[in-house]
């Protein structure tokens, strides 16, 4: 016989020769397995001889057909013959040595596994192993036919061949790994020992791991349950991940929800009357800190407050919510919520640190009276308030602030009131520290005194635009959209 003349050919010649004789010692160990169970050991030598001869065939084979035994001329050159496996020496008393002591087994990892292979009496040998080792299987005899199943149904595992008509096993790997709904799956080579180099390929591509023919049943129990170990994690991890997922969605609707309620409370701008107003709030995070508000107390007194709770998020929130509302529904007994010095005097009290899981907050509260144009404040450790009055050209720019340290920071603080005087044409920025506290690119941090002198311009365009033309400003100065604390503020036109 002449020897093919290139690689592909003495490779299939080798698939060929080697496929009936793999089958003949995959279904004699098979046999011997269920006669064992079936209590007819008397037929186990017979089929000893017969798996050692299709050995000796299938070694003949592997020895002989090989690309460098193969001449020119198609001459088969002589091997060897293959040396004897050494004997294991017995022990002083003439027994063999004892294995070392194996580790407590654990309970066998069983799946829904599918077989792909072109050769029917592989499927089925294969499928049988398998289903005696407790798995439920699934076969197909190309890759095309592979997918449709992957895709119909679910899998733990693929035994995927790689010689295979229609669609090989490297393109329907590839397939596999390609689909997000399968490429969670481990794919396990079976191949030839001639095709290593393509296993190889697979396994750069995710292929798991791969079982040479013939198949061991010690070796493919032992691939097949590392497999479904791996799948098993995997199915754990994404498991988990979807629950972070699914948490972390209902905690940002929880948290959106939060803050639609927050921003529910602040009370729209005034529109008409002797006081107009307009009001900016960007949190730096889902939830900020930052409360604000202004209600008519009676017909001529204007209330107007900003407070700030230390941190962020859920706590400082709720906190900003509380003392907010009592603000707003004057729900301090006794006090008099025209004179602000009486009101932070009394806040401090309800709101100690110590009750209050060691949160604070700051707050500029004031009483605008338009019939004598008197403005009377009192502030716990926030920044000033911006007034603004014309001065020629530019507008004058001054700092409104009382003494006074925050607010529940220690019990008997008693805040004062001071009074003002304003003229007409008059404007009132009422601020957090969000608004200037910019940290540069640089690292340093955005001059006060550069901050106050945007209020000396005269605003260009609306009350609304004026305040996003600041916080554009300071999104520059920061490089980024995102602020290192919660952006609030409020203009009055007085």
């Amino acid at each position: 016989m002449s020897a093919p003349n290139d690689r592909s050919s003495l490779s299939h010649l080798r698939h060929d020769l080697r496929t009936p004789l793999n089958q003949i010692i995959g279904y004699s160990e098979l046999l011997a397995e269920e006669a064992g169970d079936a209590g007819h050991a008397a037929y186990g030598p017979d089929l000893e001889r017969i798996r050692g001869a299709a050995r000796q065939l299938l070694d003949l084979i592997n020895r002989n057909l090989t690309d460098e035994r193969v001449t020119l001329a198609g001459e088969i050159v002589a091997a060897t013959p293959a040396a004897a496996p050494a004997a294991v020496a017995p022990s002083a008393n003439g027994s063999t040595p004892p294995l070392a002591a194996a580790e407590p087994a654990r309970a066998p990892i069983t799946g829904r596994i599918l077989v792909v292979d072109d050769q029917p009496g592989n499927r089925d040998m294969l499928a049988r192993q398998l289903e005696r080792q407790g798995h439920t299987t699934a076969v197909a005899g190309d890759g095309r036919e592979a997918l449709e199943r992957l895709r119909a149904a679910p899998h733990d595992l693929v035994l995927l061949d790689v010689m295979m008509p229609v669609l090989d096993g490297h393109g329907t790997l590839v397939e596999i790994k390609a689909d997000p709904a399968l490429s969670h799956l481990p794919v396990i080579m079976i191949s030839a020992l001639d095709e290593l180099g393509s296993v190889v390929r697979c396994i750069e591509r995710g292929a798991e791991d791969y079982l040479p023919k013939p198949f061991n049943p010690t070796l493919l129990r032992a691939r097949i349950g590392a497999g479904l170990e791996k799948k098993r994690f995997r199915d754990q991890e994404r498991a988990y991940v979807r629950t972070i997922e699914e948490t972390q969605q209902r905690l940002k609707a929880e948290l959106q929800e939060a803050e639609n309620y927050v921003r529910s409370i602040i009370p729209p701008p005034l529109i008409s009357g002797p006081v107009r107003s307009e009001w900016l709030l960007v949190p730096s995070t889902e939830l900020g800190g930052d409360a604000f508000g202004h209600h008519w107390i009676d017909p001529d007194h204007l209330a107007i407050y900003l407070l700030d709770v230390c941190g962020h998020g859920v706590g400082a929130a709720l906190l900003s919510v509380t003392a907010g509302n009592v603000l707003r529904h004057a729900s301090l007994p006794g006090v008099d919520f025209r004179d602000p010095g009486a009101v932070l005097t009394a806040l401090n009290e309800v709101f100690l640190m110590e009750n209050q899981n060691g949160m604070y907050f700051t707050l500029w509260y004031g009483v605008w009276s338009p019939s004598c144009r008197r403005l009377r404040l009192a502030s716990a450790g926030h920044p000033a308030a911006l007034l603004t009055t014309p001065a020629g050209a530019e507008r004058k720019v001054e700092r409104l602030r009382g003494p006074g340290m925050i607010l529940g920071g220690m019990s008997g603080t008693v805040y004062r009131t001071i009074e003002r005087t304003l003229p007409a044409g008059a404007q009132l920025y009422v601020v957090s520290d969000g608004t200037f506290e910019i940290t540069l690119p640089s690292g340093e941090m955005w001059a006060v005194a550069d901050f106050e002198r945007h209020f000396a311009a005269p605003p260009a365009g609306t009350a609304a635009e004026d305040l996003a033309g600041l916080l554009a400003r300071a999104r520059a100065l920061r490089g980024s959209a995102m602020l290192d604390d919660d952006f609030s503020i409020m203009r009055l036109d007085l």
